[in-house]
């Protein structure tokens, strides 16, 4: 009960986040890139089983790994990860073409897929390791990033202070396998149904209609 109870507030919260920033940022297609077919993004939005079932949704999203970044312990474990004591977030790896989908795009679904006001918490998930985060891979997504980041601050679309870690990406270890492509494997497992499954559907009715995979 208390992780439904969980789900049913995040989701009210995020459409009042949803009107907010739809009615006052605008975020651009304009930085396509049609001369580079592959670019890295690299987010961390609470647990990693459901940033990945939300960025699968986006066309040009050509490959996703869950795993860890931010700490300063080499090869670590999930387990390992869980305690809190490596510095690790846990975090999705984005592969896209940018062709296809702006990182400005990346950025909407990452602001519209979580709370990026609640200190390293998501729901029922606590721990540094669940922090909201952005791992920058140039000076260009940085600058991005940052430029939305005060941007929505400043008009309201969240009713506190956004907390996101916006910080350079320096490396990345791979989660164990069980914990790739998670939801697809596992979509009738209760974690999925009462977790993944609401953030899913309210993602679909929010985001832009045309980035999304026709399933």
């Amino acid at each position: 009960m208390a992780l439904v109870a969980l789900s049913q507030m995040s989701c009210a919260q995020n459409e009042m986040n949803t009107k907010a920033m739809n009615d006052n940022i605008t975020f651009t297609s304009e930085t396509k890139n049609p001369n580079s077919n592959s670019d890295t993004a690299t987010f961390g939005m609470g647990c990693f089983w459901c940033s990945e079932a939300i960025f699968q949704q986006i066309k040009g999203v050509t490959s996703i790994t869950s795993g860890f970044s931010g700490g300063t312990v080499k090869n670590p474990s999930y387990r390992e990860v869980c305690m809190g004591t490596t510095g690790h977030a846990e975090v999705v790896q984005v592969t896209y073409n940018p062709a296809e989908v702006s990182y400005d795009e990346l950025l909407k679904a990452f602001w519209l897929a979580h709370d990026p006001t609640t200190l390293n918490r998501q729901g029922a998930d606590e721990g540094t390791q669940y922090r909201s985060v952005i791992f920058y891979h140039s000076n260009y997504q940085k600058d991005l990033a940052e430029k939305y980041k005060k941007e929505l601050d400043s008009s309201g679309a969240f009713n506190n202070p956004i907390v996101t870690e916006i910080s350079p990406y320096t490396s990345f270890y791979k989660a164990e396998d069980y914990h790739q492509d998670y939801y697809n494997q596992n979509s009738s497992a209760p974690y999925c149904q009462i977790v993944i499954a609401p953030k899913l559907e309210k993602f679909k009715k929010v985001f832009d209609k045309g980035m999304l995979r026709q399933n």
